[in-house]
């Protein structure tokens, strides 16, 4: 209590859980919960006739799975042996052996690139953009078939120029399927509230259906298959 009114310390959680078995309104809740492999399996095989149905099958997401490459191998591993497509989404800010270990039991990769300019990178999303780039033409030269998948935010990566640089990147690499624009939208806002975080694009829009027309014909014209979500 401070002042007469309750104060959520974050920086002395200690990701007990107990705040949430007390708090009476219920205003505080675990957001997540462990599982092993097992529990994870007898999800998944709940919906296998839908997979059957659809010849789909089960994507790791996140985050990124190959931050828990161990756990994500030994999934995919057991959904192999039960003869389902696999598929992984990553940005592939990663060490490269840590990735390569899935691959062997992935059918597909859905990678993120933001942006090719490495400076513009790091100003966007705290890192350079070296080893990511470096990791999709090692990707794309596996033969494992790959999607690149591009959040397009305003003042980040909206214009022509930087996505027909970004598309002439994607043309040099083998096995792309095809490029995917993916429109900014600031579904995550409430998160970073929740997290006590500054969202720093709260003055963004999400890009018109003329401006998502406009850069996909940059791709286009390099010669991709380009979709938008």
């Amino acid at each position: 209590m401070l002042d007469g009114d309750r104060v959520y310390l974050r920086e002395k959680c200690a990701v007990c859980g107990k705040c949430t078995e007390t708090c009476y309104a219920g205003a505080l809740i675990a957001a997540g919960k462990q599982m092993t492999v097992d529990e994870v399996m007898e999800v998944v095989l709940r919906d296998r006739i839908f997979y059957d149905f659809s010849s789909g099958g089960v994507t790791l997401s996140g985050g990124d799975p190959v931050v828990q490459h161990d756990f994500s191998r030994a999934i995919l591993e057991r959904c192999k042996a039960e003869k389902l497509h696999t598929a992984i989404e990553t940005s592939a800010n990663c060490h490269w052996n840590d990735l390569a270990a899935l691959l062997p039991v992935t059918d597909m990769i859905m990678m993120d690139i933001k942006h090719i300019d490495s400076g513009m990178h790091r100003r966007a999303t705290g890192i350079f953009n070296d080893l990511i780039l470096n990791n999709a033409g090692r990707l794309a030269k596996t033969g494992k078939p790959v999607i690149i998948r591009v959040p397009v935010v305003p003042t980040v990566n909206d214009t022509p120029e930087e996505i027909r640089a970004l598309a002439q990147f994607v043309h040099s690499l083998m096995s792309v399927q095809y490029l995917e624009l993916l429109p900014f939208h600031r579904l995550g806002e409430s998160k970073y509230h929740a997290l006590g975080l500054d969202y720093r694009a709260t003055d963004l829009e999400t890009p018109t259906k003329e401006k998502m027309s406009e850069l996909a014909a940059q791709v286009k014209e390099i010669g991709i298959e380009v979709r938008v979500a």
